[in-house]
């Protein structure tokens, strides 16, 4: 099949943006050229044009750009817009009441997820993370739970191409493990990340119905000292039952 056709321009803009978007300060005509392997003149050009749209500011004396408030407003306009936040909020709260651990909900985009809500727990030592947040698509619950809604055969293409990184010692780097956690999260309907992720972080998550262009899914993340052994089989049953909530209310919405 042939591909449809895709403006380089267009792509290089956008490849400009999100290294922009990961330099904490910023990054000068030369850094994107020599990171990206694009030549400084096409840089010069996009970067001019993505600044008069209000897409990037540039610091007149160290020369450096950074996102713009267009990006921003975009941004937040997207986020607005997805209506399927407001009906699974106040379910997400239950939950963190009922596990007493922070709540995320998030949709897959690519091959990373991006966080779109959280509900914070209400401990003093919590898990948190900002609206925006980007996670790898192979990393954690979450992870899983995405990769388990493609056959075991597209799955195992997946990893395979993508390759297993080492988040932690606890990470699976097996894929043929991998590949028999997402059967179980089949079976089950909830996945669960034992460190697997981040080092003294433990989380479980649970799939929710595709929402138009979207696929969401909900998770609880919290401190391996909070979230003991002894209470995962009741943090992954909660967690599956607010999915089920969420997708029933969804049903209902007209």
């Amino acid at each position: 099949m042939k591909k449809p056709y895709q403006a380089p321009i267009v792509k290089k803009a956008f490849l400009i943006l999100k290294a922009i978007s990961k330099a904490s300060h910023g990054l000068r005509i030369s850094e994107i050229s020599f990171k990206l392997d694009i030549s400084k003149s096409t840089v010069h050009g996009i970067t001019a044009a993505l600044e008069d749209q209000g897409a990037l500011i540039r610091d007149p004396s160290s020369k450096r750009y950074t996102i713009g408030t267009t990006l921003m407003e975009l941004g937040k306009a997207a986020y607005e817009k997805m209506d399927f936040k407001k009906a699974a909020r106040p379910i997400m709260e239950h939950l963190m009441e009922q596990c007493r651990e922070s709540v995320f909900l998030g949709i897959r985009n690519k091959d990373s997820v991006t966080v779109i809500d959280i509900v914070e727990s209400r401990k003093d030592f919590k898990i948190t993370s900002p609206i925006g947040t980007s996670l790898p698509l192979l990393a954690g619950a979450v992870g899983k739970v995405f990769l388990s809604r493609m056959t075991q055969t597209e799955a195992r293409a997946y990893i395979l191409e993508k390759g297993l990184f080492q988040f932690t010692p606890q990470t699976i780097m097996d894929p043929e493990i991998y590949l028999k956690e997402l059967e179980t999260v089949r079976k089950t309907g909830v996945a669960f990340d034992d460190e697997e992720y981040i080092a003294g972080v433990k989380a479980v998550a649970a799939p929710i119905q595709d929402i138009g262009a979207y696929t969401p899914a909900i998770w609880v993340v919290g401190f391996t000292a909070g979230m003991e052994d002894e209470l995962i089989p009741d943090i992954m049953a909660q967690a599956r039952e607010a999915a089920l909530a969420i997708n029933k209310k969804l049903a209902e919405t007209p």
